[in-house]
C-alpha cells in the first residue's frame, strides 16, 4: 500500500519553482472521499487549513472531521451513514454538488467554518468518489454585512489557476482563473477534453508531463509551459505543480494541477541569459573556446547536456573529415568543439571533444545540416523505426543516461553553415517548447557571429604566418664576421601577426649587414608589407651604401607603394610605415656602423658583460618620406655582442620601453656560451605572458676579428 503524504515523496523541485503558495497565499484545501465518505487523498492546502496530516486521515471516515452534523444549500454534505443516497449514488460524468457551509474540527480543537464546493470524480475502475475543495471563512460575518456574499471559495478568488483531471485526463473541474484564462463561462461543469481545455498550450509539452505524473504518481514541480490566446495577442507563462489523485492503496483517481503565473519572471530570466552570451559568449578569437562558451551557458540554465559540433567550414585542424573511413556510428560529419552536462565526465556524449562525430545516414543531425532549419523532439522518438535503429551505440547511451528531449539548431552565419548546436534535457522532467526553440535559435545566433568572426581570424592568421615563414630566413650563417643567434615569436594579438622581419646579408670584403624590422599593422597586409621591405633591403644592400643611405633609399621605396595603394581605387588605401636598424660590422676594423629609422636602438654587450646603449640617432619611419637618418660608428672589441630586435620583446600594455630596456639589460649579463642559449634564455625572460601582445624579432651577433680570406664580390644571402 502507497504511504499517504502530502506531497509523495521524490519530487524534484526546481530552483525558484512555487510549492504550497504564492506571497503568502495559502495552497489550494483538496481532498478526496469514496462513495462510502471514506477519505482517499489529501493535500498539503487541506493540512494547512485543518491541521490534520495525511496520514492521520486518509483511511478514515470524513464524518469524524465534523463538528456536528450539517446542512447545506442542497442538502447533506459529509455523509454520517455510509447509505447517504448524496454519497452513494453513482455520480455522473462531471457532476457537481451545490456548495455548502459547514464546521469542521481542527486537529487543536477549535472550529473552522468552510465552504466545499464538490465535483464527481470517477476512478479508473468506475469507482465514485469526490473531489472536495474547501474555503476558510474566517470573515463571513463581516463579508455579508458590507453585502458580499460570504461564499466565495478560496480557490476562485486563488491567483491560481487550479484544474482537476480523471484518469483519460479529461478536464472535470476548474477553478475561476482557470476558467477565465480558457475562456469559459464562470458557472457549470467544464466537461473538456485535454484539446479543449489546453487550448492555447503547446500539448506537445504540456501532455506528456501529465501522463507521466498519471501514471508513476511522482508530482512535478516547476514545470514551465506558455499560453497564447486564440488571436495571439497575448501571452503568459505558467508554473504548475502536477499531483496525483489516487486511492489509500495508491490506485490513480486522476490529476490535480496548480498553476501561476511567472511570465514576468521567465521574460527577466530569458533576458538574463540572453545578456550572459553576450558578455560570455565570442570572448577570444579561438573557435574551441567559443564553442565551449556557448555549452558552458546552455548547461544548466535550460539544458542538462549540450554540444556544439563543427562542420568542415570551421577547420579545427587533423586528417579531414571526407578522407575519414565510415564507422559504426555512421560518416564522420563533425568535430566537436563544446560539450557539457550536469553529470560528471558528461556519460552522454558519445564523442570526446575534438574528436570526430559519426552520425548515421538519414539522422536529424544531416537534417539540420543540409535544410539548414532546426528540429526539436520535445519526446525523442528511440522505438525499432527511428533513426536511432542505425546508431545503437548512440540509442543505448540515450537509454542509459535518460535523455528525453532534444533540441538541434544550425550554427549559421554570412551564408555559411558552420556547425550545430545541440540541447537535451535528462533530469528536468519538462520538455522542450517552441519557446525553448525560439530562446536556443536566438543563442545560435549570436554564438554563430563569434564563431564566424574566429574562423575568419584563424583563416587569415594561418595564411599570414604561411606567407611570413616563406619570407623569413630559414637559417642565417655570420660567416668569418660573426657568430648569430636569432628568434622569431608571432604575436596572439586578435588583428593576427605582425610584420617583423630580420636578416644577414653578406657584404664585400667580408663584412655583414645585420638587419631588423617592423611594418606597422598586422594580419596578412603587413605580412606581405614586410616581404616588399626585406627584399628592398636585399637590393640595396647590393648597392654597399652606408646605413644612412640604405634606409632613405628604403623610404623612397616605402613612399611608393604607399603612392601605388592610393592610385589603385582602394577606398581606404593601406598606408605603408615601418620602423628598421641597419647595421654593418667590419671584421677588418672592429667598427659597426649603425643607422635606425624609429627603431628601438641596439644594445651592446662588451665580452666582459657590460651592457651600453651607443648614442645613435632615432630617425623618422620608414614611408614618411621625410628621409632623416644618420649613421654612427662604434669599435667593438672581439666577442662583443651586437643585440637587435623589435619592440614586441621590451613593450607590454603595463611596461614602456625604458623599463622594457633595462629589464632586457639585466636578462643579457648572464650569457651563457652559445648564442641559441642566450635566445631562448631572453625571451624566456622577457615574454611575461603565454602568448606575447606583439610579434618578438631578436636577432644576436656576436663579433670576430678579420683573418684572411676571399669574400664574395657581390651581395649574398645564407639560407
Amino acid at each position: 500500500m502507497r504511504r499517504p503524504a502530502d506531497v509523495a515523496p521524490g519530487a524534484e523541485q526546481r530552483p525558484g519553482a512555487p510549492t504550497h503558495g504564492i506571497r503568502g497565499l495559502p495552497a489550494p484545501a483538496v481532498a478526496v472521499i469514496d462513495g462510502d465518505g471514506t477519505v482517499l487523498a489529501w493535500a498539503d492546502g487541506a493540512r494547512q487549513l485543518l491541521g490534520h496530516r495525511a496520514v492521520d486521515v486518509v483511511g478514515r471516515p470524513a464524518a469524524r472531521l465534523l463538528a456536528s452534523r450539517q446542512e447545506g444549500e442542497g442538502g447533506s454534505c459529509l455523509p454520517p451513514r455510509a447509505h447517504d443516497p448524496m454519497w452513494t449514488e453513482r455520480p455522473g460524468p462531471h457532476e457537481q454538488r451545490p456548495r455548502a457551509v459547514v464546521d469542521v474540527r481542527h486537529r487543536d480543537g477549535r472550529i473552522v467554518r468552510v465552504q466545499l464546493d464538490v465535483t464527481a470524480l470517477s476512478g479508473a475502475d468506475g469507482e465514485r468518489c469526490w473531489l472536495l475543495a474547501a474555503t476558510d471563512m474566517p470573515d463571513a460575518d463581516a463579508r455579508q454585512k458590507a453585502g458580499e456574499p460570504a461564499v466565495h471559495a478560496l480557490l476562485d478568488r486563488s491567483p491560481f489557476s487550479v484544474a482537476v483531471w480523471d484518469t483519460r485526463l479529461r478536464c472535470v473541474w476548474l477553478n475561476q482563473e482557470s476558467r477565465r484564462t480558457v475562456g469559459l463561462p464562470p458557472d457549470g461543469p467544464p466537461g473538456l477534453l485535454m484539446r479543449e481545455a489546453l487550448r492555447g498550450f503547446d500539448l506537445a509539452a504540456v501532455e506528456p508531463v501529465m501522463r507521466g505524473v498519471l501514471t508513476t504518481g511522482e508530482p512535478v514541480t516547476g514545470h514551465e509551459a506558455r499560453w497564447v490566446s486564440a488571436g495571439g495577442g497575448r501571452e503568459v507563462v505558467f508554473s504548475s505543480t502536477l499531483i496525483r489523485l489516487e486511492r489509500a492503496d495508491g490506485t490513480p483517481l486522476g490529476l490535480c494541477t496548480i498553476s501561476t503565473d511567472i511570465t514576468h519572471r521567465w521574460t527577466r530570466e530569458r533576458m538574463a541569459l540572453m545578456s550572459r552570451a553576450a558578455k560570455c559568449v565570442g570572448t577570444t578569437l579561438d573557435v574551441m573556446t567559443t564553442a565551449q562558451e556557448l555549452t558552458d551557458l546552455a548547461v544548466p540554465a535550460f539544458a542538462d547536456y549540450a554540444t556544439v559540433d563543427l562542420a568542415e567550414s570551421v577547420p579545427l585542424g587533423g586528417e579531414p573529415l571526407e578522407r575519414m573511413r565510415p564507422g559504426d556510428s555512421g560518416i564522420p560529419v563533425f568535430r566537436r568543439a563544446g560539450l557539457a552536462s550536469i553529470h560528471e565526465g558528461a556519460p552522454e556524449s558519445a564523442f570526446a571533444r575534438g574528436a570526430p562525430v559519426y552520425v548515421p545516414p538519414g539522422s536529424p543531425f544531416l537534417y539540420v545540416l543540409h535544410h539548414r532549419e532546426s528540429h526539436m523532439e520535445p519526446v525523442m522518438d528511440t522505438g525499432p523505426g527511428s533513426w536511432l535503429a542505425g546508431d545503437p551505440r548512440r540509442a543505448r547511451i540515450i537509454r542509459e543516461t535518460g535523455m528525453h528531449s532534444v533540441m538541434m539548431v544550425p550554427l549559421m552565419a554570412r551564408g555559411t553553415i558552420l556547425g550545430i548546436a545541440v540541447f537535451v534535457r535528462t533530469e528536468n522532467v519538462a520538455p522542450y517548447s517552441r519557446d525553448d526553440l525560439l530562446l536556443a535559435e536566438e543563442l545560435a545566433v549570436h554564438a554563430s557571429l563569434s564563431l564566424d568572426n574566429a574562423r575568419r581570424y584563424t583563416r587569415e592568421r594561418a595564411a599570414a604566418l604561411a606567407l611570413q615563414r616563406s619570407l623569413l630566413p630559414g637559417a642565417l650563417s655570420g660567416g668569418d664576421a660573426v657568430e648569430l643567434g636569432w628568434r622569431y615569436l608571432p604575436s596572439d594579438r586578435h588583428e593576427g601577426v605582425g610584420g617583423d622581419w630580420l636578416d644577414a646579408i653578406h657584404l664585400p670584403g667580408g663584412r655583414i649587414a645585420l638587419v631588423v624590422g617592423d611594418v606597422i599593422g598586422h594580419g596578412i597586409n603587413a605580412a606581405a608589407t614586410m616581404g616588399r621591405l626585406s627584399t628592398a633591403v636585399l637590393t640595396l644592400a647590393a648597392l654597399d651604401l652606408p646605413p644612412a643611405e640604405v634606409l632613405v633609399h628604403l623610404d623612397e621605396v616605402a613612399t611608393q607603394l604607399t603612392g601605388d595603394a592610393a592610385r589603385s581605387g582602394d577606398p581606404v588605401p593601406q598606408i605603408v610605415g615601418a620602423t628598421c636598424i641597419y647595421a654593418v660590422y667590419d671584421p677588418a676594423t672592429g667598427v659597426c656602423s649603425f643607422a635606425r629609422a624609429g627603431h628601438p636602438p641596439p644594445l651592446l654587450v662588451s665580452p666582459d658583460g657590460q651592457v651600453t646603449t651607443p648614442d645613435t640617432p632615432a630617425g623618422t619611419l620608414i614611408g614618411v618620406g621625410l628621409g632623416s637618418f644618420e649613421s654612427v660608428d662604434v669599435e667593438l672589441p672581439e666577442g662583443s655582442l651586437i643585440v637587435l630586435f623589435t619592440d614586441g620583446l621590451i613593450e607590454t600594455r603595463n611596461t614602456d620601453i625604458d623599463a622594457g630596456l633595462d629589464r632586457l639589460a639585466t636578462a643579457l649579463r648572464r650569457v651563457p656560451s652559445e648564442l641559441d642559449g642566450l635566445c631562448a634564455q631572453v625571451i624566456a625572460e622577457m615574454a611575461t605572458t603565454s602568448k606575447p601582445e606583439d610579434d618578438i624579432a631578436l636577432l644576436v651577433a656576436r663579433t670576430r676579428v678579420a683573418r684572411p680570406s676571399v669574400y664574395a664580390a657581390r651581395p649574398e644571402r645564407h639560407r
